[in-house]
């Protein structure tokens, strides 16, 4: 049996009338930009995520990206953010101006050490990027303990974990939430996929908001008046409109992620060769990926590749590690927890709509490599 990665036409199949009736009347209304659906979605998406502002916008990564340039940075000025994570962390951060400063990963979440973010912090420090990998959130109340202290920004890049949440002392809270800012991408592949790129911003700032709505739309809040030099990050009305759509699902279809992350997790408990990943006992994990360390990882994966069963790594070369920023002179070693996941990790199929039958294709697979 061959078992995809992920399977977007099943889920489509599931709401496929909603979906064309949707994306039928904003084309009978002609309302392709910032129509009704998009104020809509930032409300909603809001509202999901305990935050006052949603603002939507063109990818996850312009959702980093316009925070970042927000802040005003000066050459010189560091940003610091986990190695292991997707390039468009480290992407926005040098697009708005600031030097990446890479630190590691606690090794059990893959989240970001707020250890190492505390050892990373320089007078020439602004701000911190917690990236929220895999869909379970970094131990976002510490890395905010260290803002306070040290005057940062934290930007919370919850690409990845729309609708996670965390207990800080008894109070749940929502990916994005507690942070000067969040970012959520709407990447087909991500637990809420648009039909293409989309993203959005959310924050509790009045004046921020206001600010990045600006910064969307070419630096003004009036047509043809620019108080600022911004760019065009517009999310289109049929993005929204299918997002719309598939918002009320979310909730369920992360339910079932973790019901295929548990059934996993027994079928690889005790394994000498594989390592299930490990759920901070604070979080409610949404498994965007289903990510685990594994011995011989290059030959698993070949072996799979070969019985047809849909893996991915994420990711197979950390930021420092990247040509692109060669010159940050990183040394081979100097972030050991990063490097041996680059190693280590391989994603097995999550999907909500993943059979029992598909699942036990892919454990079998994996069980009978190391036997």
């Amino acid at each position: 049996m061959t078992v995809p990665l992920l399977d977007l036409v099943a889920q489509y199949q599931t709401i496929k009338d909603d979906v064309q009736k949707a994306l039928l009347s904003v084309v009978e209304r002609q309302s392709f930009i910032m129509g009704a659906e998009v104020a809509q979605l930032e409300a909603a998406v809001a509202s999901l995520s305990n935050a006052k502002h949603g603002i939507a916008c063109a990818s996850g990564t312009d959702a980093l990206l316009l925070p970042l340039k927000a802040l005003g940075l000066q050459p010189g000025d560091e940003v610091i953010a986990p190695s292991f994570t997707f390039f468009a962390t480290a992407g926005a951060i040098h697009n708005a101006g600031g030097t990446p400063v890479f630190v590691d990963i606690d090794p059990d979440t893959f989240n970001v050490s707020h250890q190492a973010v505390e050892a990373s912090i320089t007078p020439r420090t602004r701000a911190v990027v917690a990236v929220h990998l895999f869909g379970q959130m970094a131990a976002i109340e510490r890395v905010m303990a260290l803002a306070v202290r040290h005057d940062l920004t934290v930007i919370e890049d919850a690409a990845q974990a729309i609708g996670a949440r965390r207990q800080v002392d008894g109070e749940w809270h929502m990916a994005g939430e507690l942070g000067t800012a969040g970012a959520f991408s709407f990447f087909p592949s991500k637990n809420l996929g648009a039909f293409g790129d989309g993203g959005m911003m959310i924050t509790q700032d009045d004046a921020l908001a206001s600010r990045l709505a600006k910064l969307r739309l070419h630096g003004g809040a009036k047509q043809y008046h620019h108080e600022e030099v911004g760019t065009n990050s517009r999310l289109d009305t049929l993005q929204a409109a299918v997002l719309l759509v598939k918002l009320p699902y979310l909730a369920a279809w992360s339910a079932a992620r973790r019901r295929h992350a548990a059934r996993y997790d027994e079928a690889f408990a005790g394994h000498s060769a594989i390592c299930p990943p490990v759920t901070d006992g604070a979080n409610e994990h949404i498994y965007n990926q289903y990510t685990i360390r594994a011995e011989r990882r290059d030959e698993l994966q070949a072996h799979l590749k070969s019985r047809g069963i849909g893996q991915a790594i994420y990711y197979p070369l950390a930021l420092h590690q990247q040509p692109c920023f060669a010159h940050l002179d990183y040394a081979e070693g100097s972030l050991p927890h990063t490097e041996a996941a680059t190693r280590e990790v391989i994603s097995l199929p999550v999907f909500p709509e993943l059979t029992e039958a598909q699942q036990d294709a892919v454990i079998e697979a994996v069980t009978a490599f190391y036997a």
